[in-house]
């Protein structure tokens, strides 16, 4: 098994937020999309053997593309490597680009799941973060995309947002909850430097996000999530039974994976690759014959804080059984002992092949993680 990311850097106007690599001048956009085809020839050798069973467009804004321009991006890909006939097929979007004429193109094309970007349901969210949607356009894709045909939508949140108050994240999860869709990604607020949003708190034009207010939200959303029949599987997902995400999972269990664009990432096995975050170098580059990017051969250590840091942002957790084939019983041990302190505070559970984060765990995921790096 393998996936494919395609990283598609255009976006409408910049979210103060995001510290992603991605450009509101269309400047080049033609050059650029002629160079991720030319990089996925140049590199299909990769996944040589192996079946395609995820593609995810990300970005940026891959709705921004046009119907033309994603088909030569399948035509491309489905003569080059052996696509899984049921492959998960994802295409980010922002609610502003799905219109009804919009969504028709799409369906006609090979992607069978949409993850659009609402963030929120609160207009004045919306305005803070500078995201080019309203909360009408957030409020009515979503059932058009369902009406459309499309059975398989996850929308975007984030809590902890300045001035994001507990009644107001319960209104964002309960109109969410509402809509047709089969999973849910919720992200906390982290302020990135250089972002318009670290800017404004620097000078004092927006609060300080509140941690407390956070968590509490974070926990309100899993008890919420789970009892309307969206259980948690990693710790910013949720979902209907049989709706996780393939893609995003294939990351969290390590299963290699190509990454096609600027800044895009690449995993086989051994290493990770990640290509150069500049449209122009990254387009020059090609245009030479050549890939600019940068490799890491991952270590032993490297690898082992890796399936720590992935298996615990999951529901199931570390499998003993596998960390043990890998790292044998000393560095087990050496976990498991590590770990003690917080399954008797109940923050992990442990079963008999299992250590897992309780739910009172996943607010301390972090210190538990790099407490668990033992090597």
């Amino acid at each position: 098994m393998a996936g494919i990311y395609l990283h598609i850097p255009f976006c409408k106007q910049a979210c103060h937020y995001c510290d992603f690599h991605f450009s509101t001048s269309p400047r080049g956009r033609e050059d650029l999309l002629d160079g991720m085809l030319m990089e996925m020839k140049r590199r299909a050798s990769e996944l040589q053997g192996q079946v395609v069973n995820t593609i995810y467009f990300g970005g940026g804004t891959p709705s921004l593309l046009s119907y033309d321009e994603l088909m030569r991006f399948f035509e491309e890909m489905y003569s080059l490597f052996d696509v899984d006939p049921q492959a998960e097929i994802t295409m980010e979007a922002n609610p502003d680009d799905l219109t009804k004429a919009y969504l028709k193109l799409v369906k006609q094309s090979p992607i069978n799941r949409l993850s659009v970007g609402v963030q929120s349901f609160r207009e004045e969210d919306l305005l803070s973060m500078n995201r080019a949607h309203n909360k009408e356009q957030a409020l009515s894709c979503i059932p058009n995309a369902a009406d459309m045909g499309f059975e398989n939508i996850s929308i975007d949140l984030i809590f902890g947002w300045p001035k994001l108050e507990l009644s107001d994240w319960i209104k964002n999860v309960e109109i969410a909850l509402a809509l047709p869709i089969t999973h849910l990604s919720c992200y906390g607020l982290t302020v990135e430097s250089k972002t318009a949003l670290s800017w404004q708190i620097v000078k004092g034009l927006i609060e300080v996000p509140d941690d407390e207010k956070a968590a509490q939200q974070y926990e309100y959303l899993l008890t919420e999530a789970e009892r309307l029949g969206f259980p948690w599987y990693e710790i910013s997902n949720f979902s209907k039974p049989g709706f996780e995400s393939k893609h995003n999972r294939a990351y969290w269990e390590g299963i290699p994976y190509m990454g096609l664009g600027p800044s895009a990432h690449s995993y086989d096995g051994e290493k990770r690759s990640w290509n150069v975050k500049s449209n122009g170098a990254y387009v020059a580059a090609l245009q030479r014959g050549e890939r600019e990017y940068e490799v890491e051969i991952l270590t032993h250590k490297a690898k082992f804080h890796e399936f720590i840091l992935t298996s615990l942002r999951m529901r199931k957790g570390i499998s003993l059984s596998a960390l043990r084939t890998a790292y044998g019983d000393g560095i087990t041990g050496q976990l498991l002992e590590a770990a003690q302190p917080f399954v008797e505070k109940r923050w992990l559970i442990r079963d008999a092949n299992q250590l897992r984060l309780s739910q009172d765990g996943l607010l301390f995921a972090d210190k538990i993680t790099s407490e668990l790096f033992v090597i």
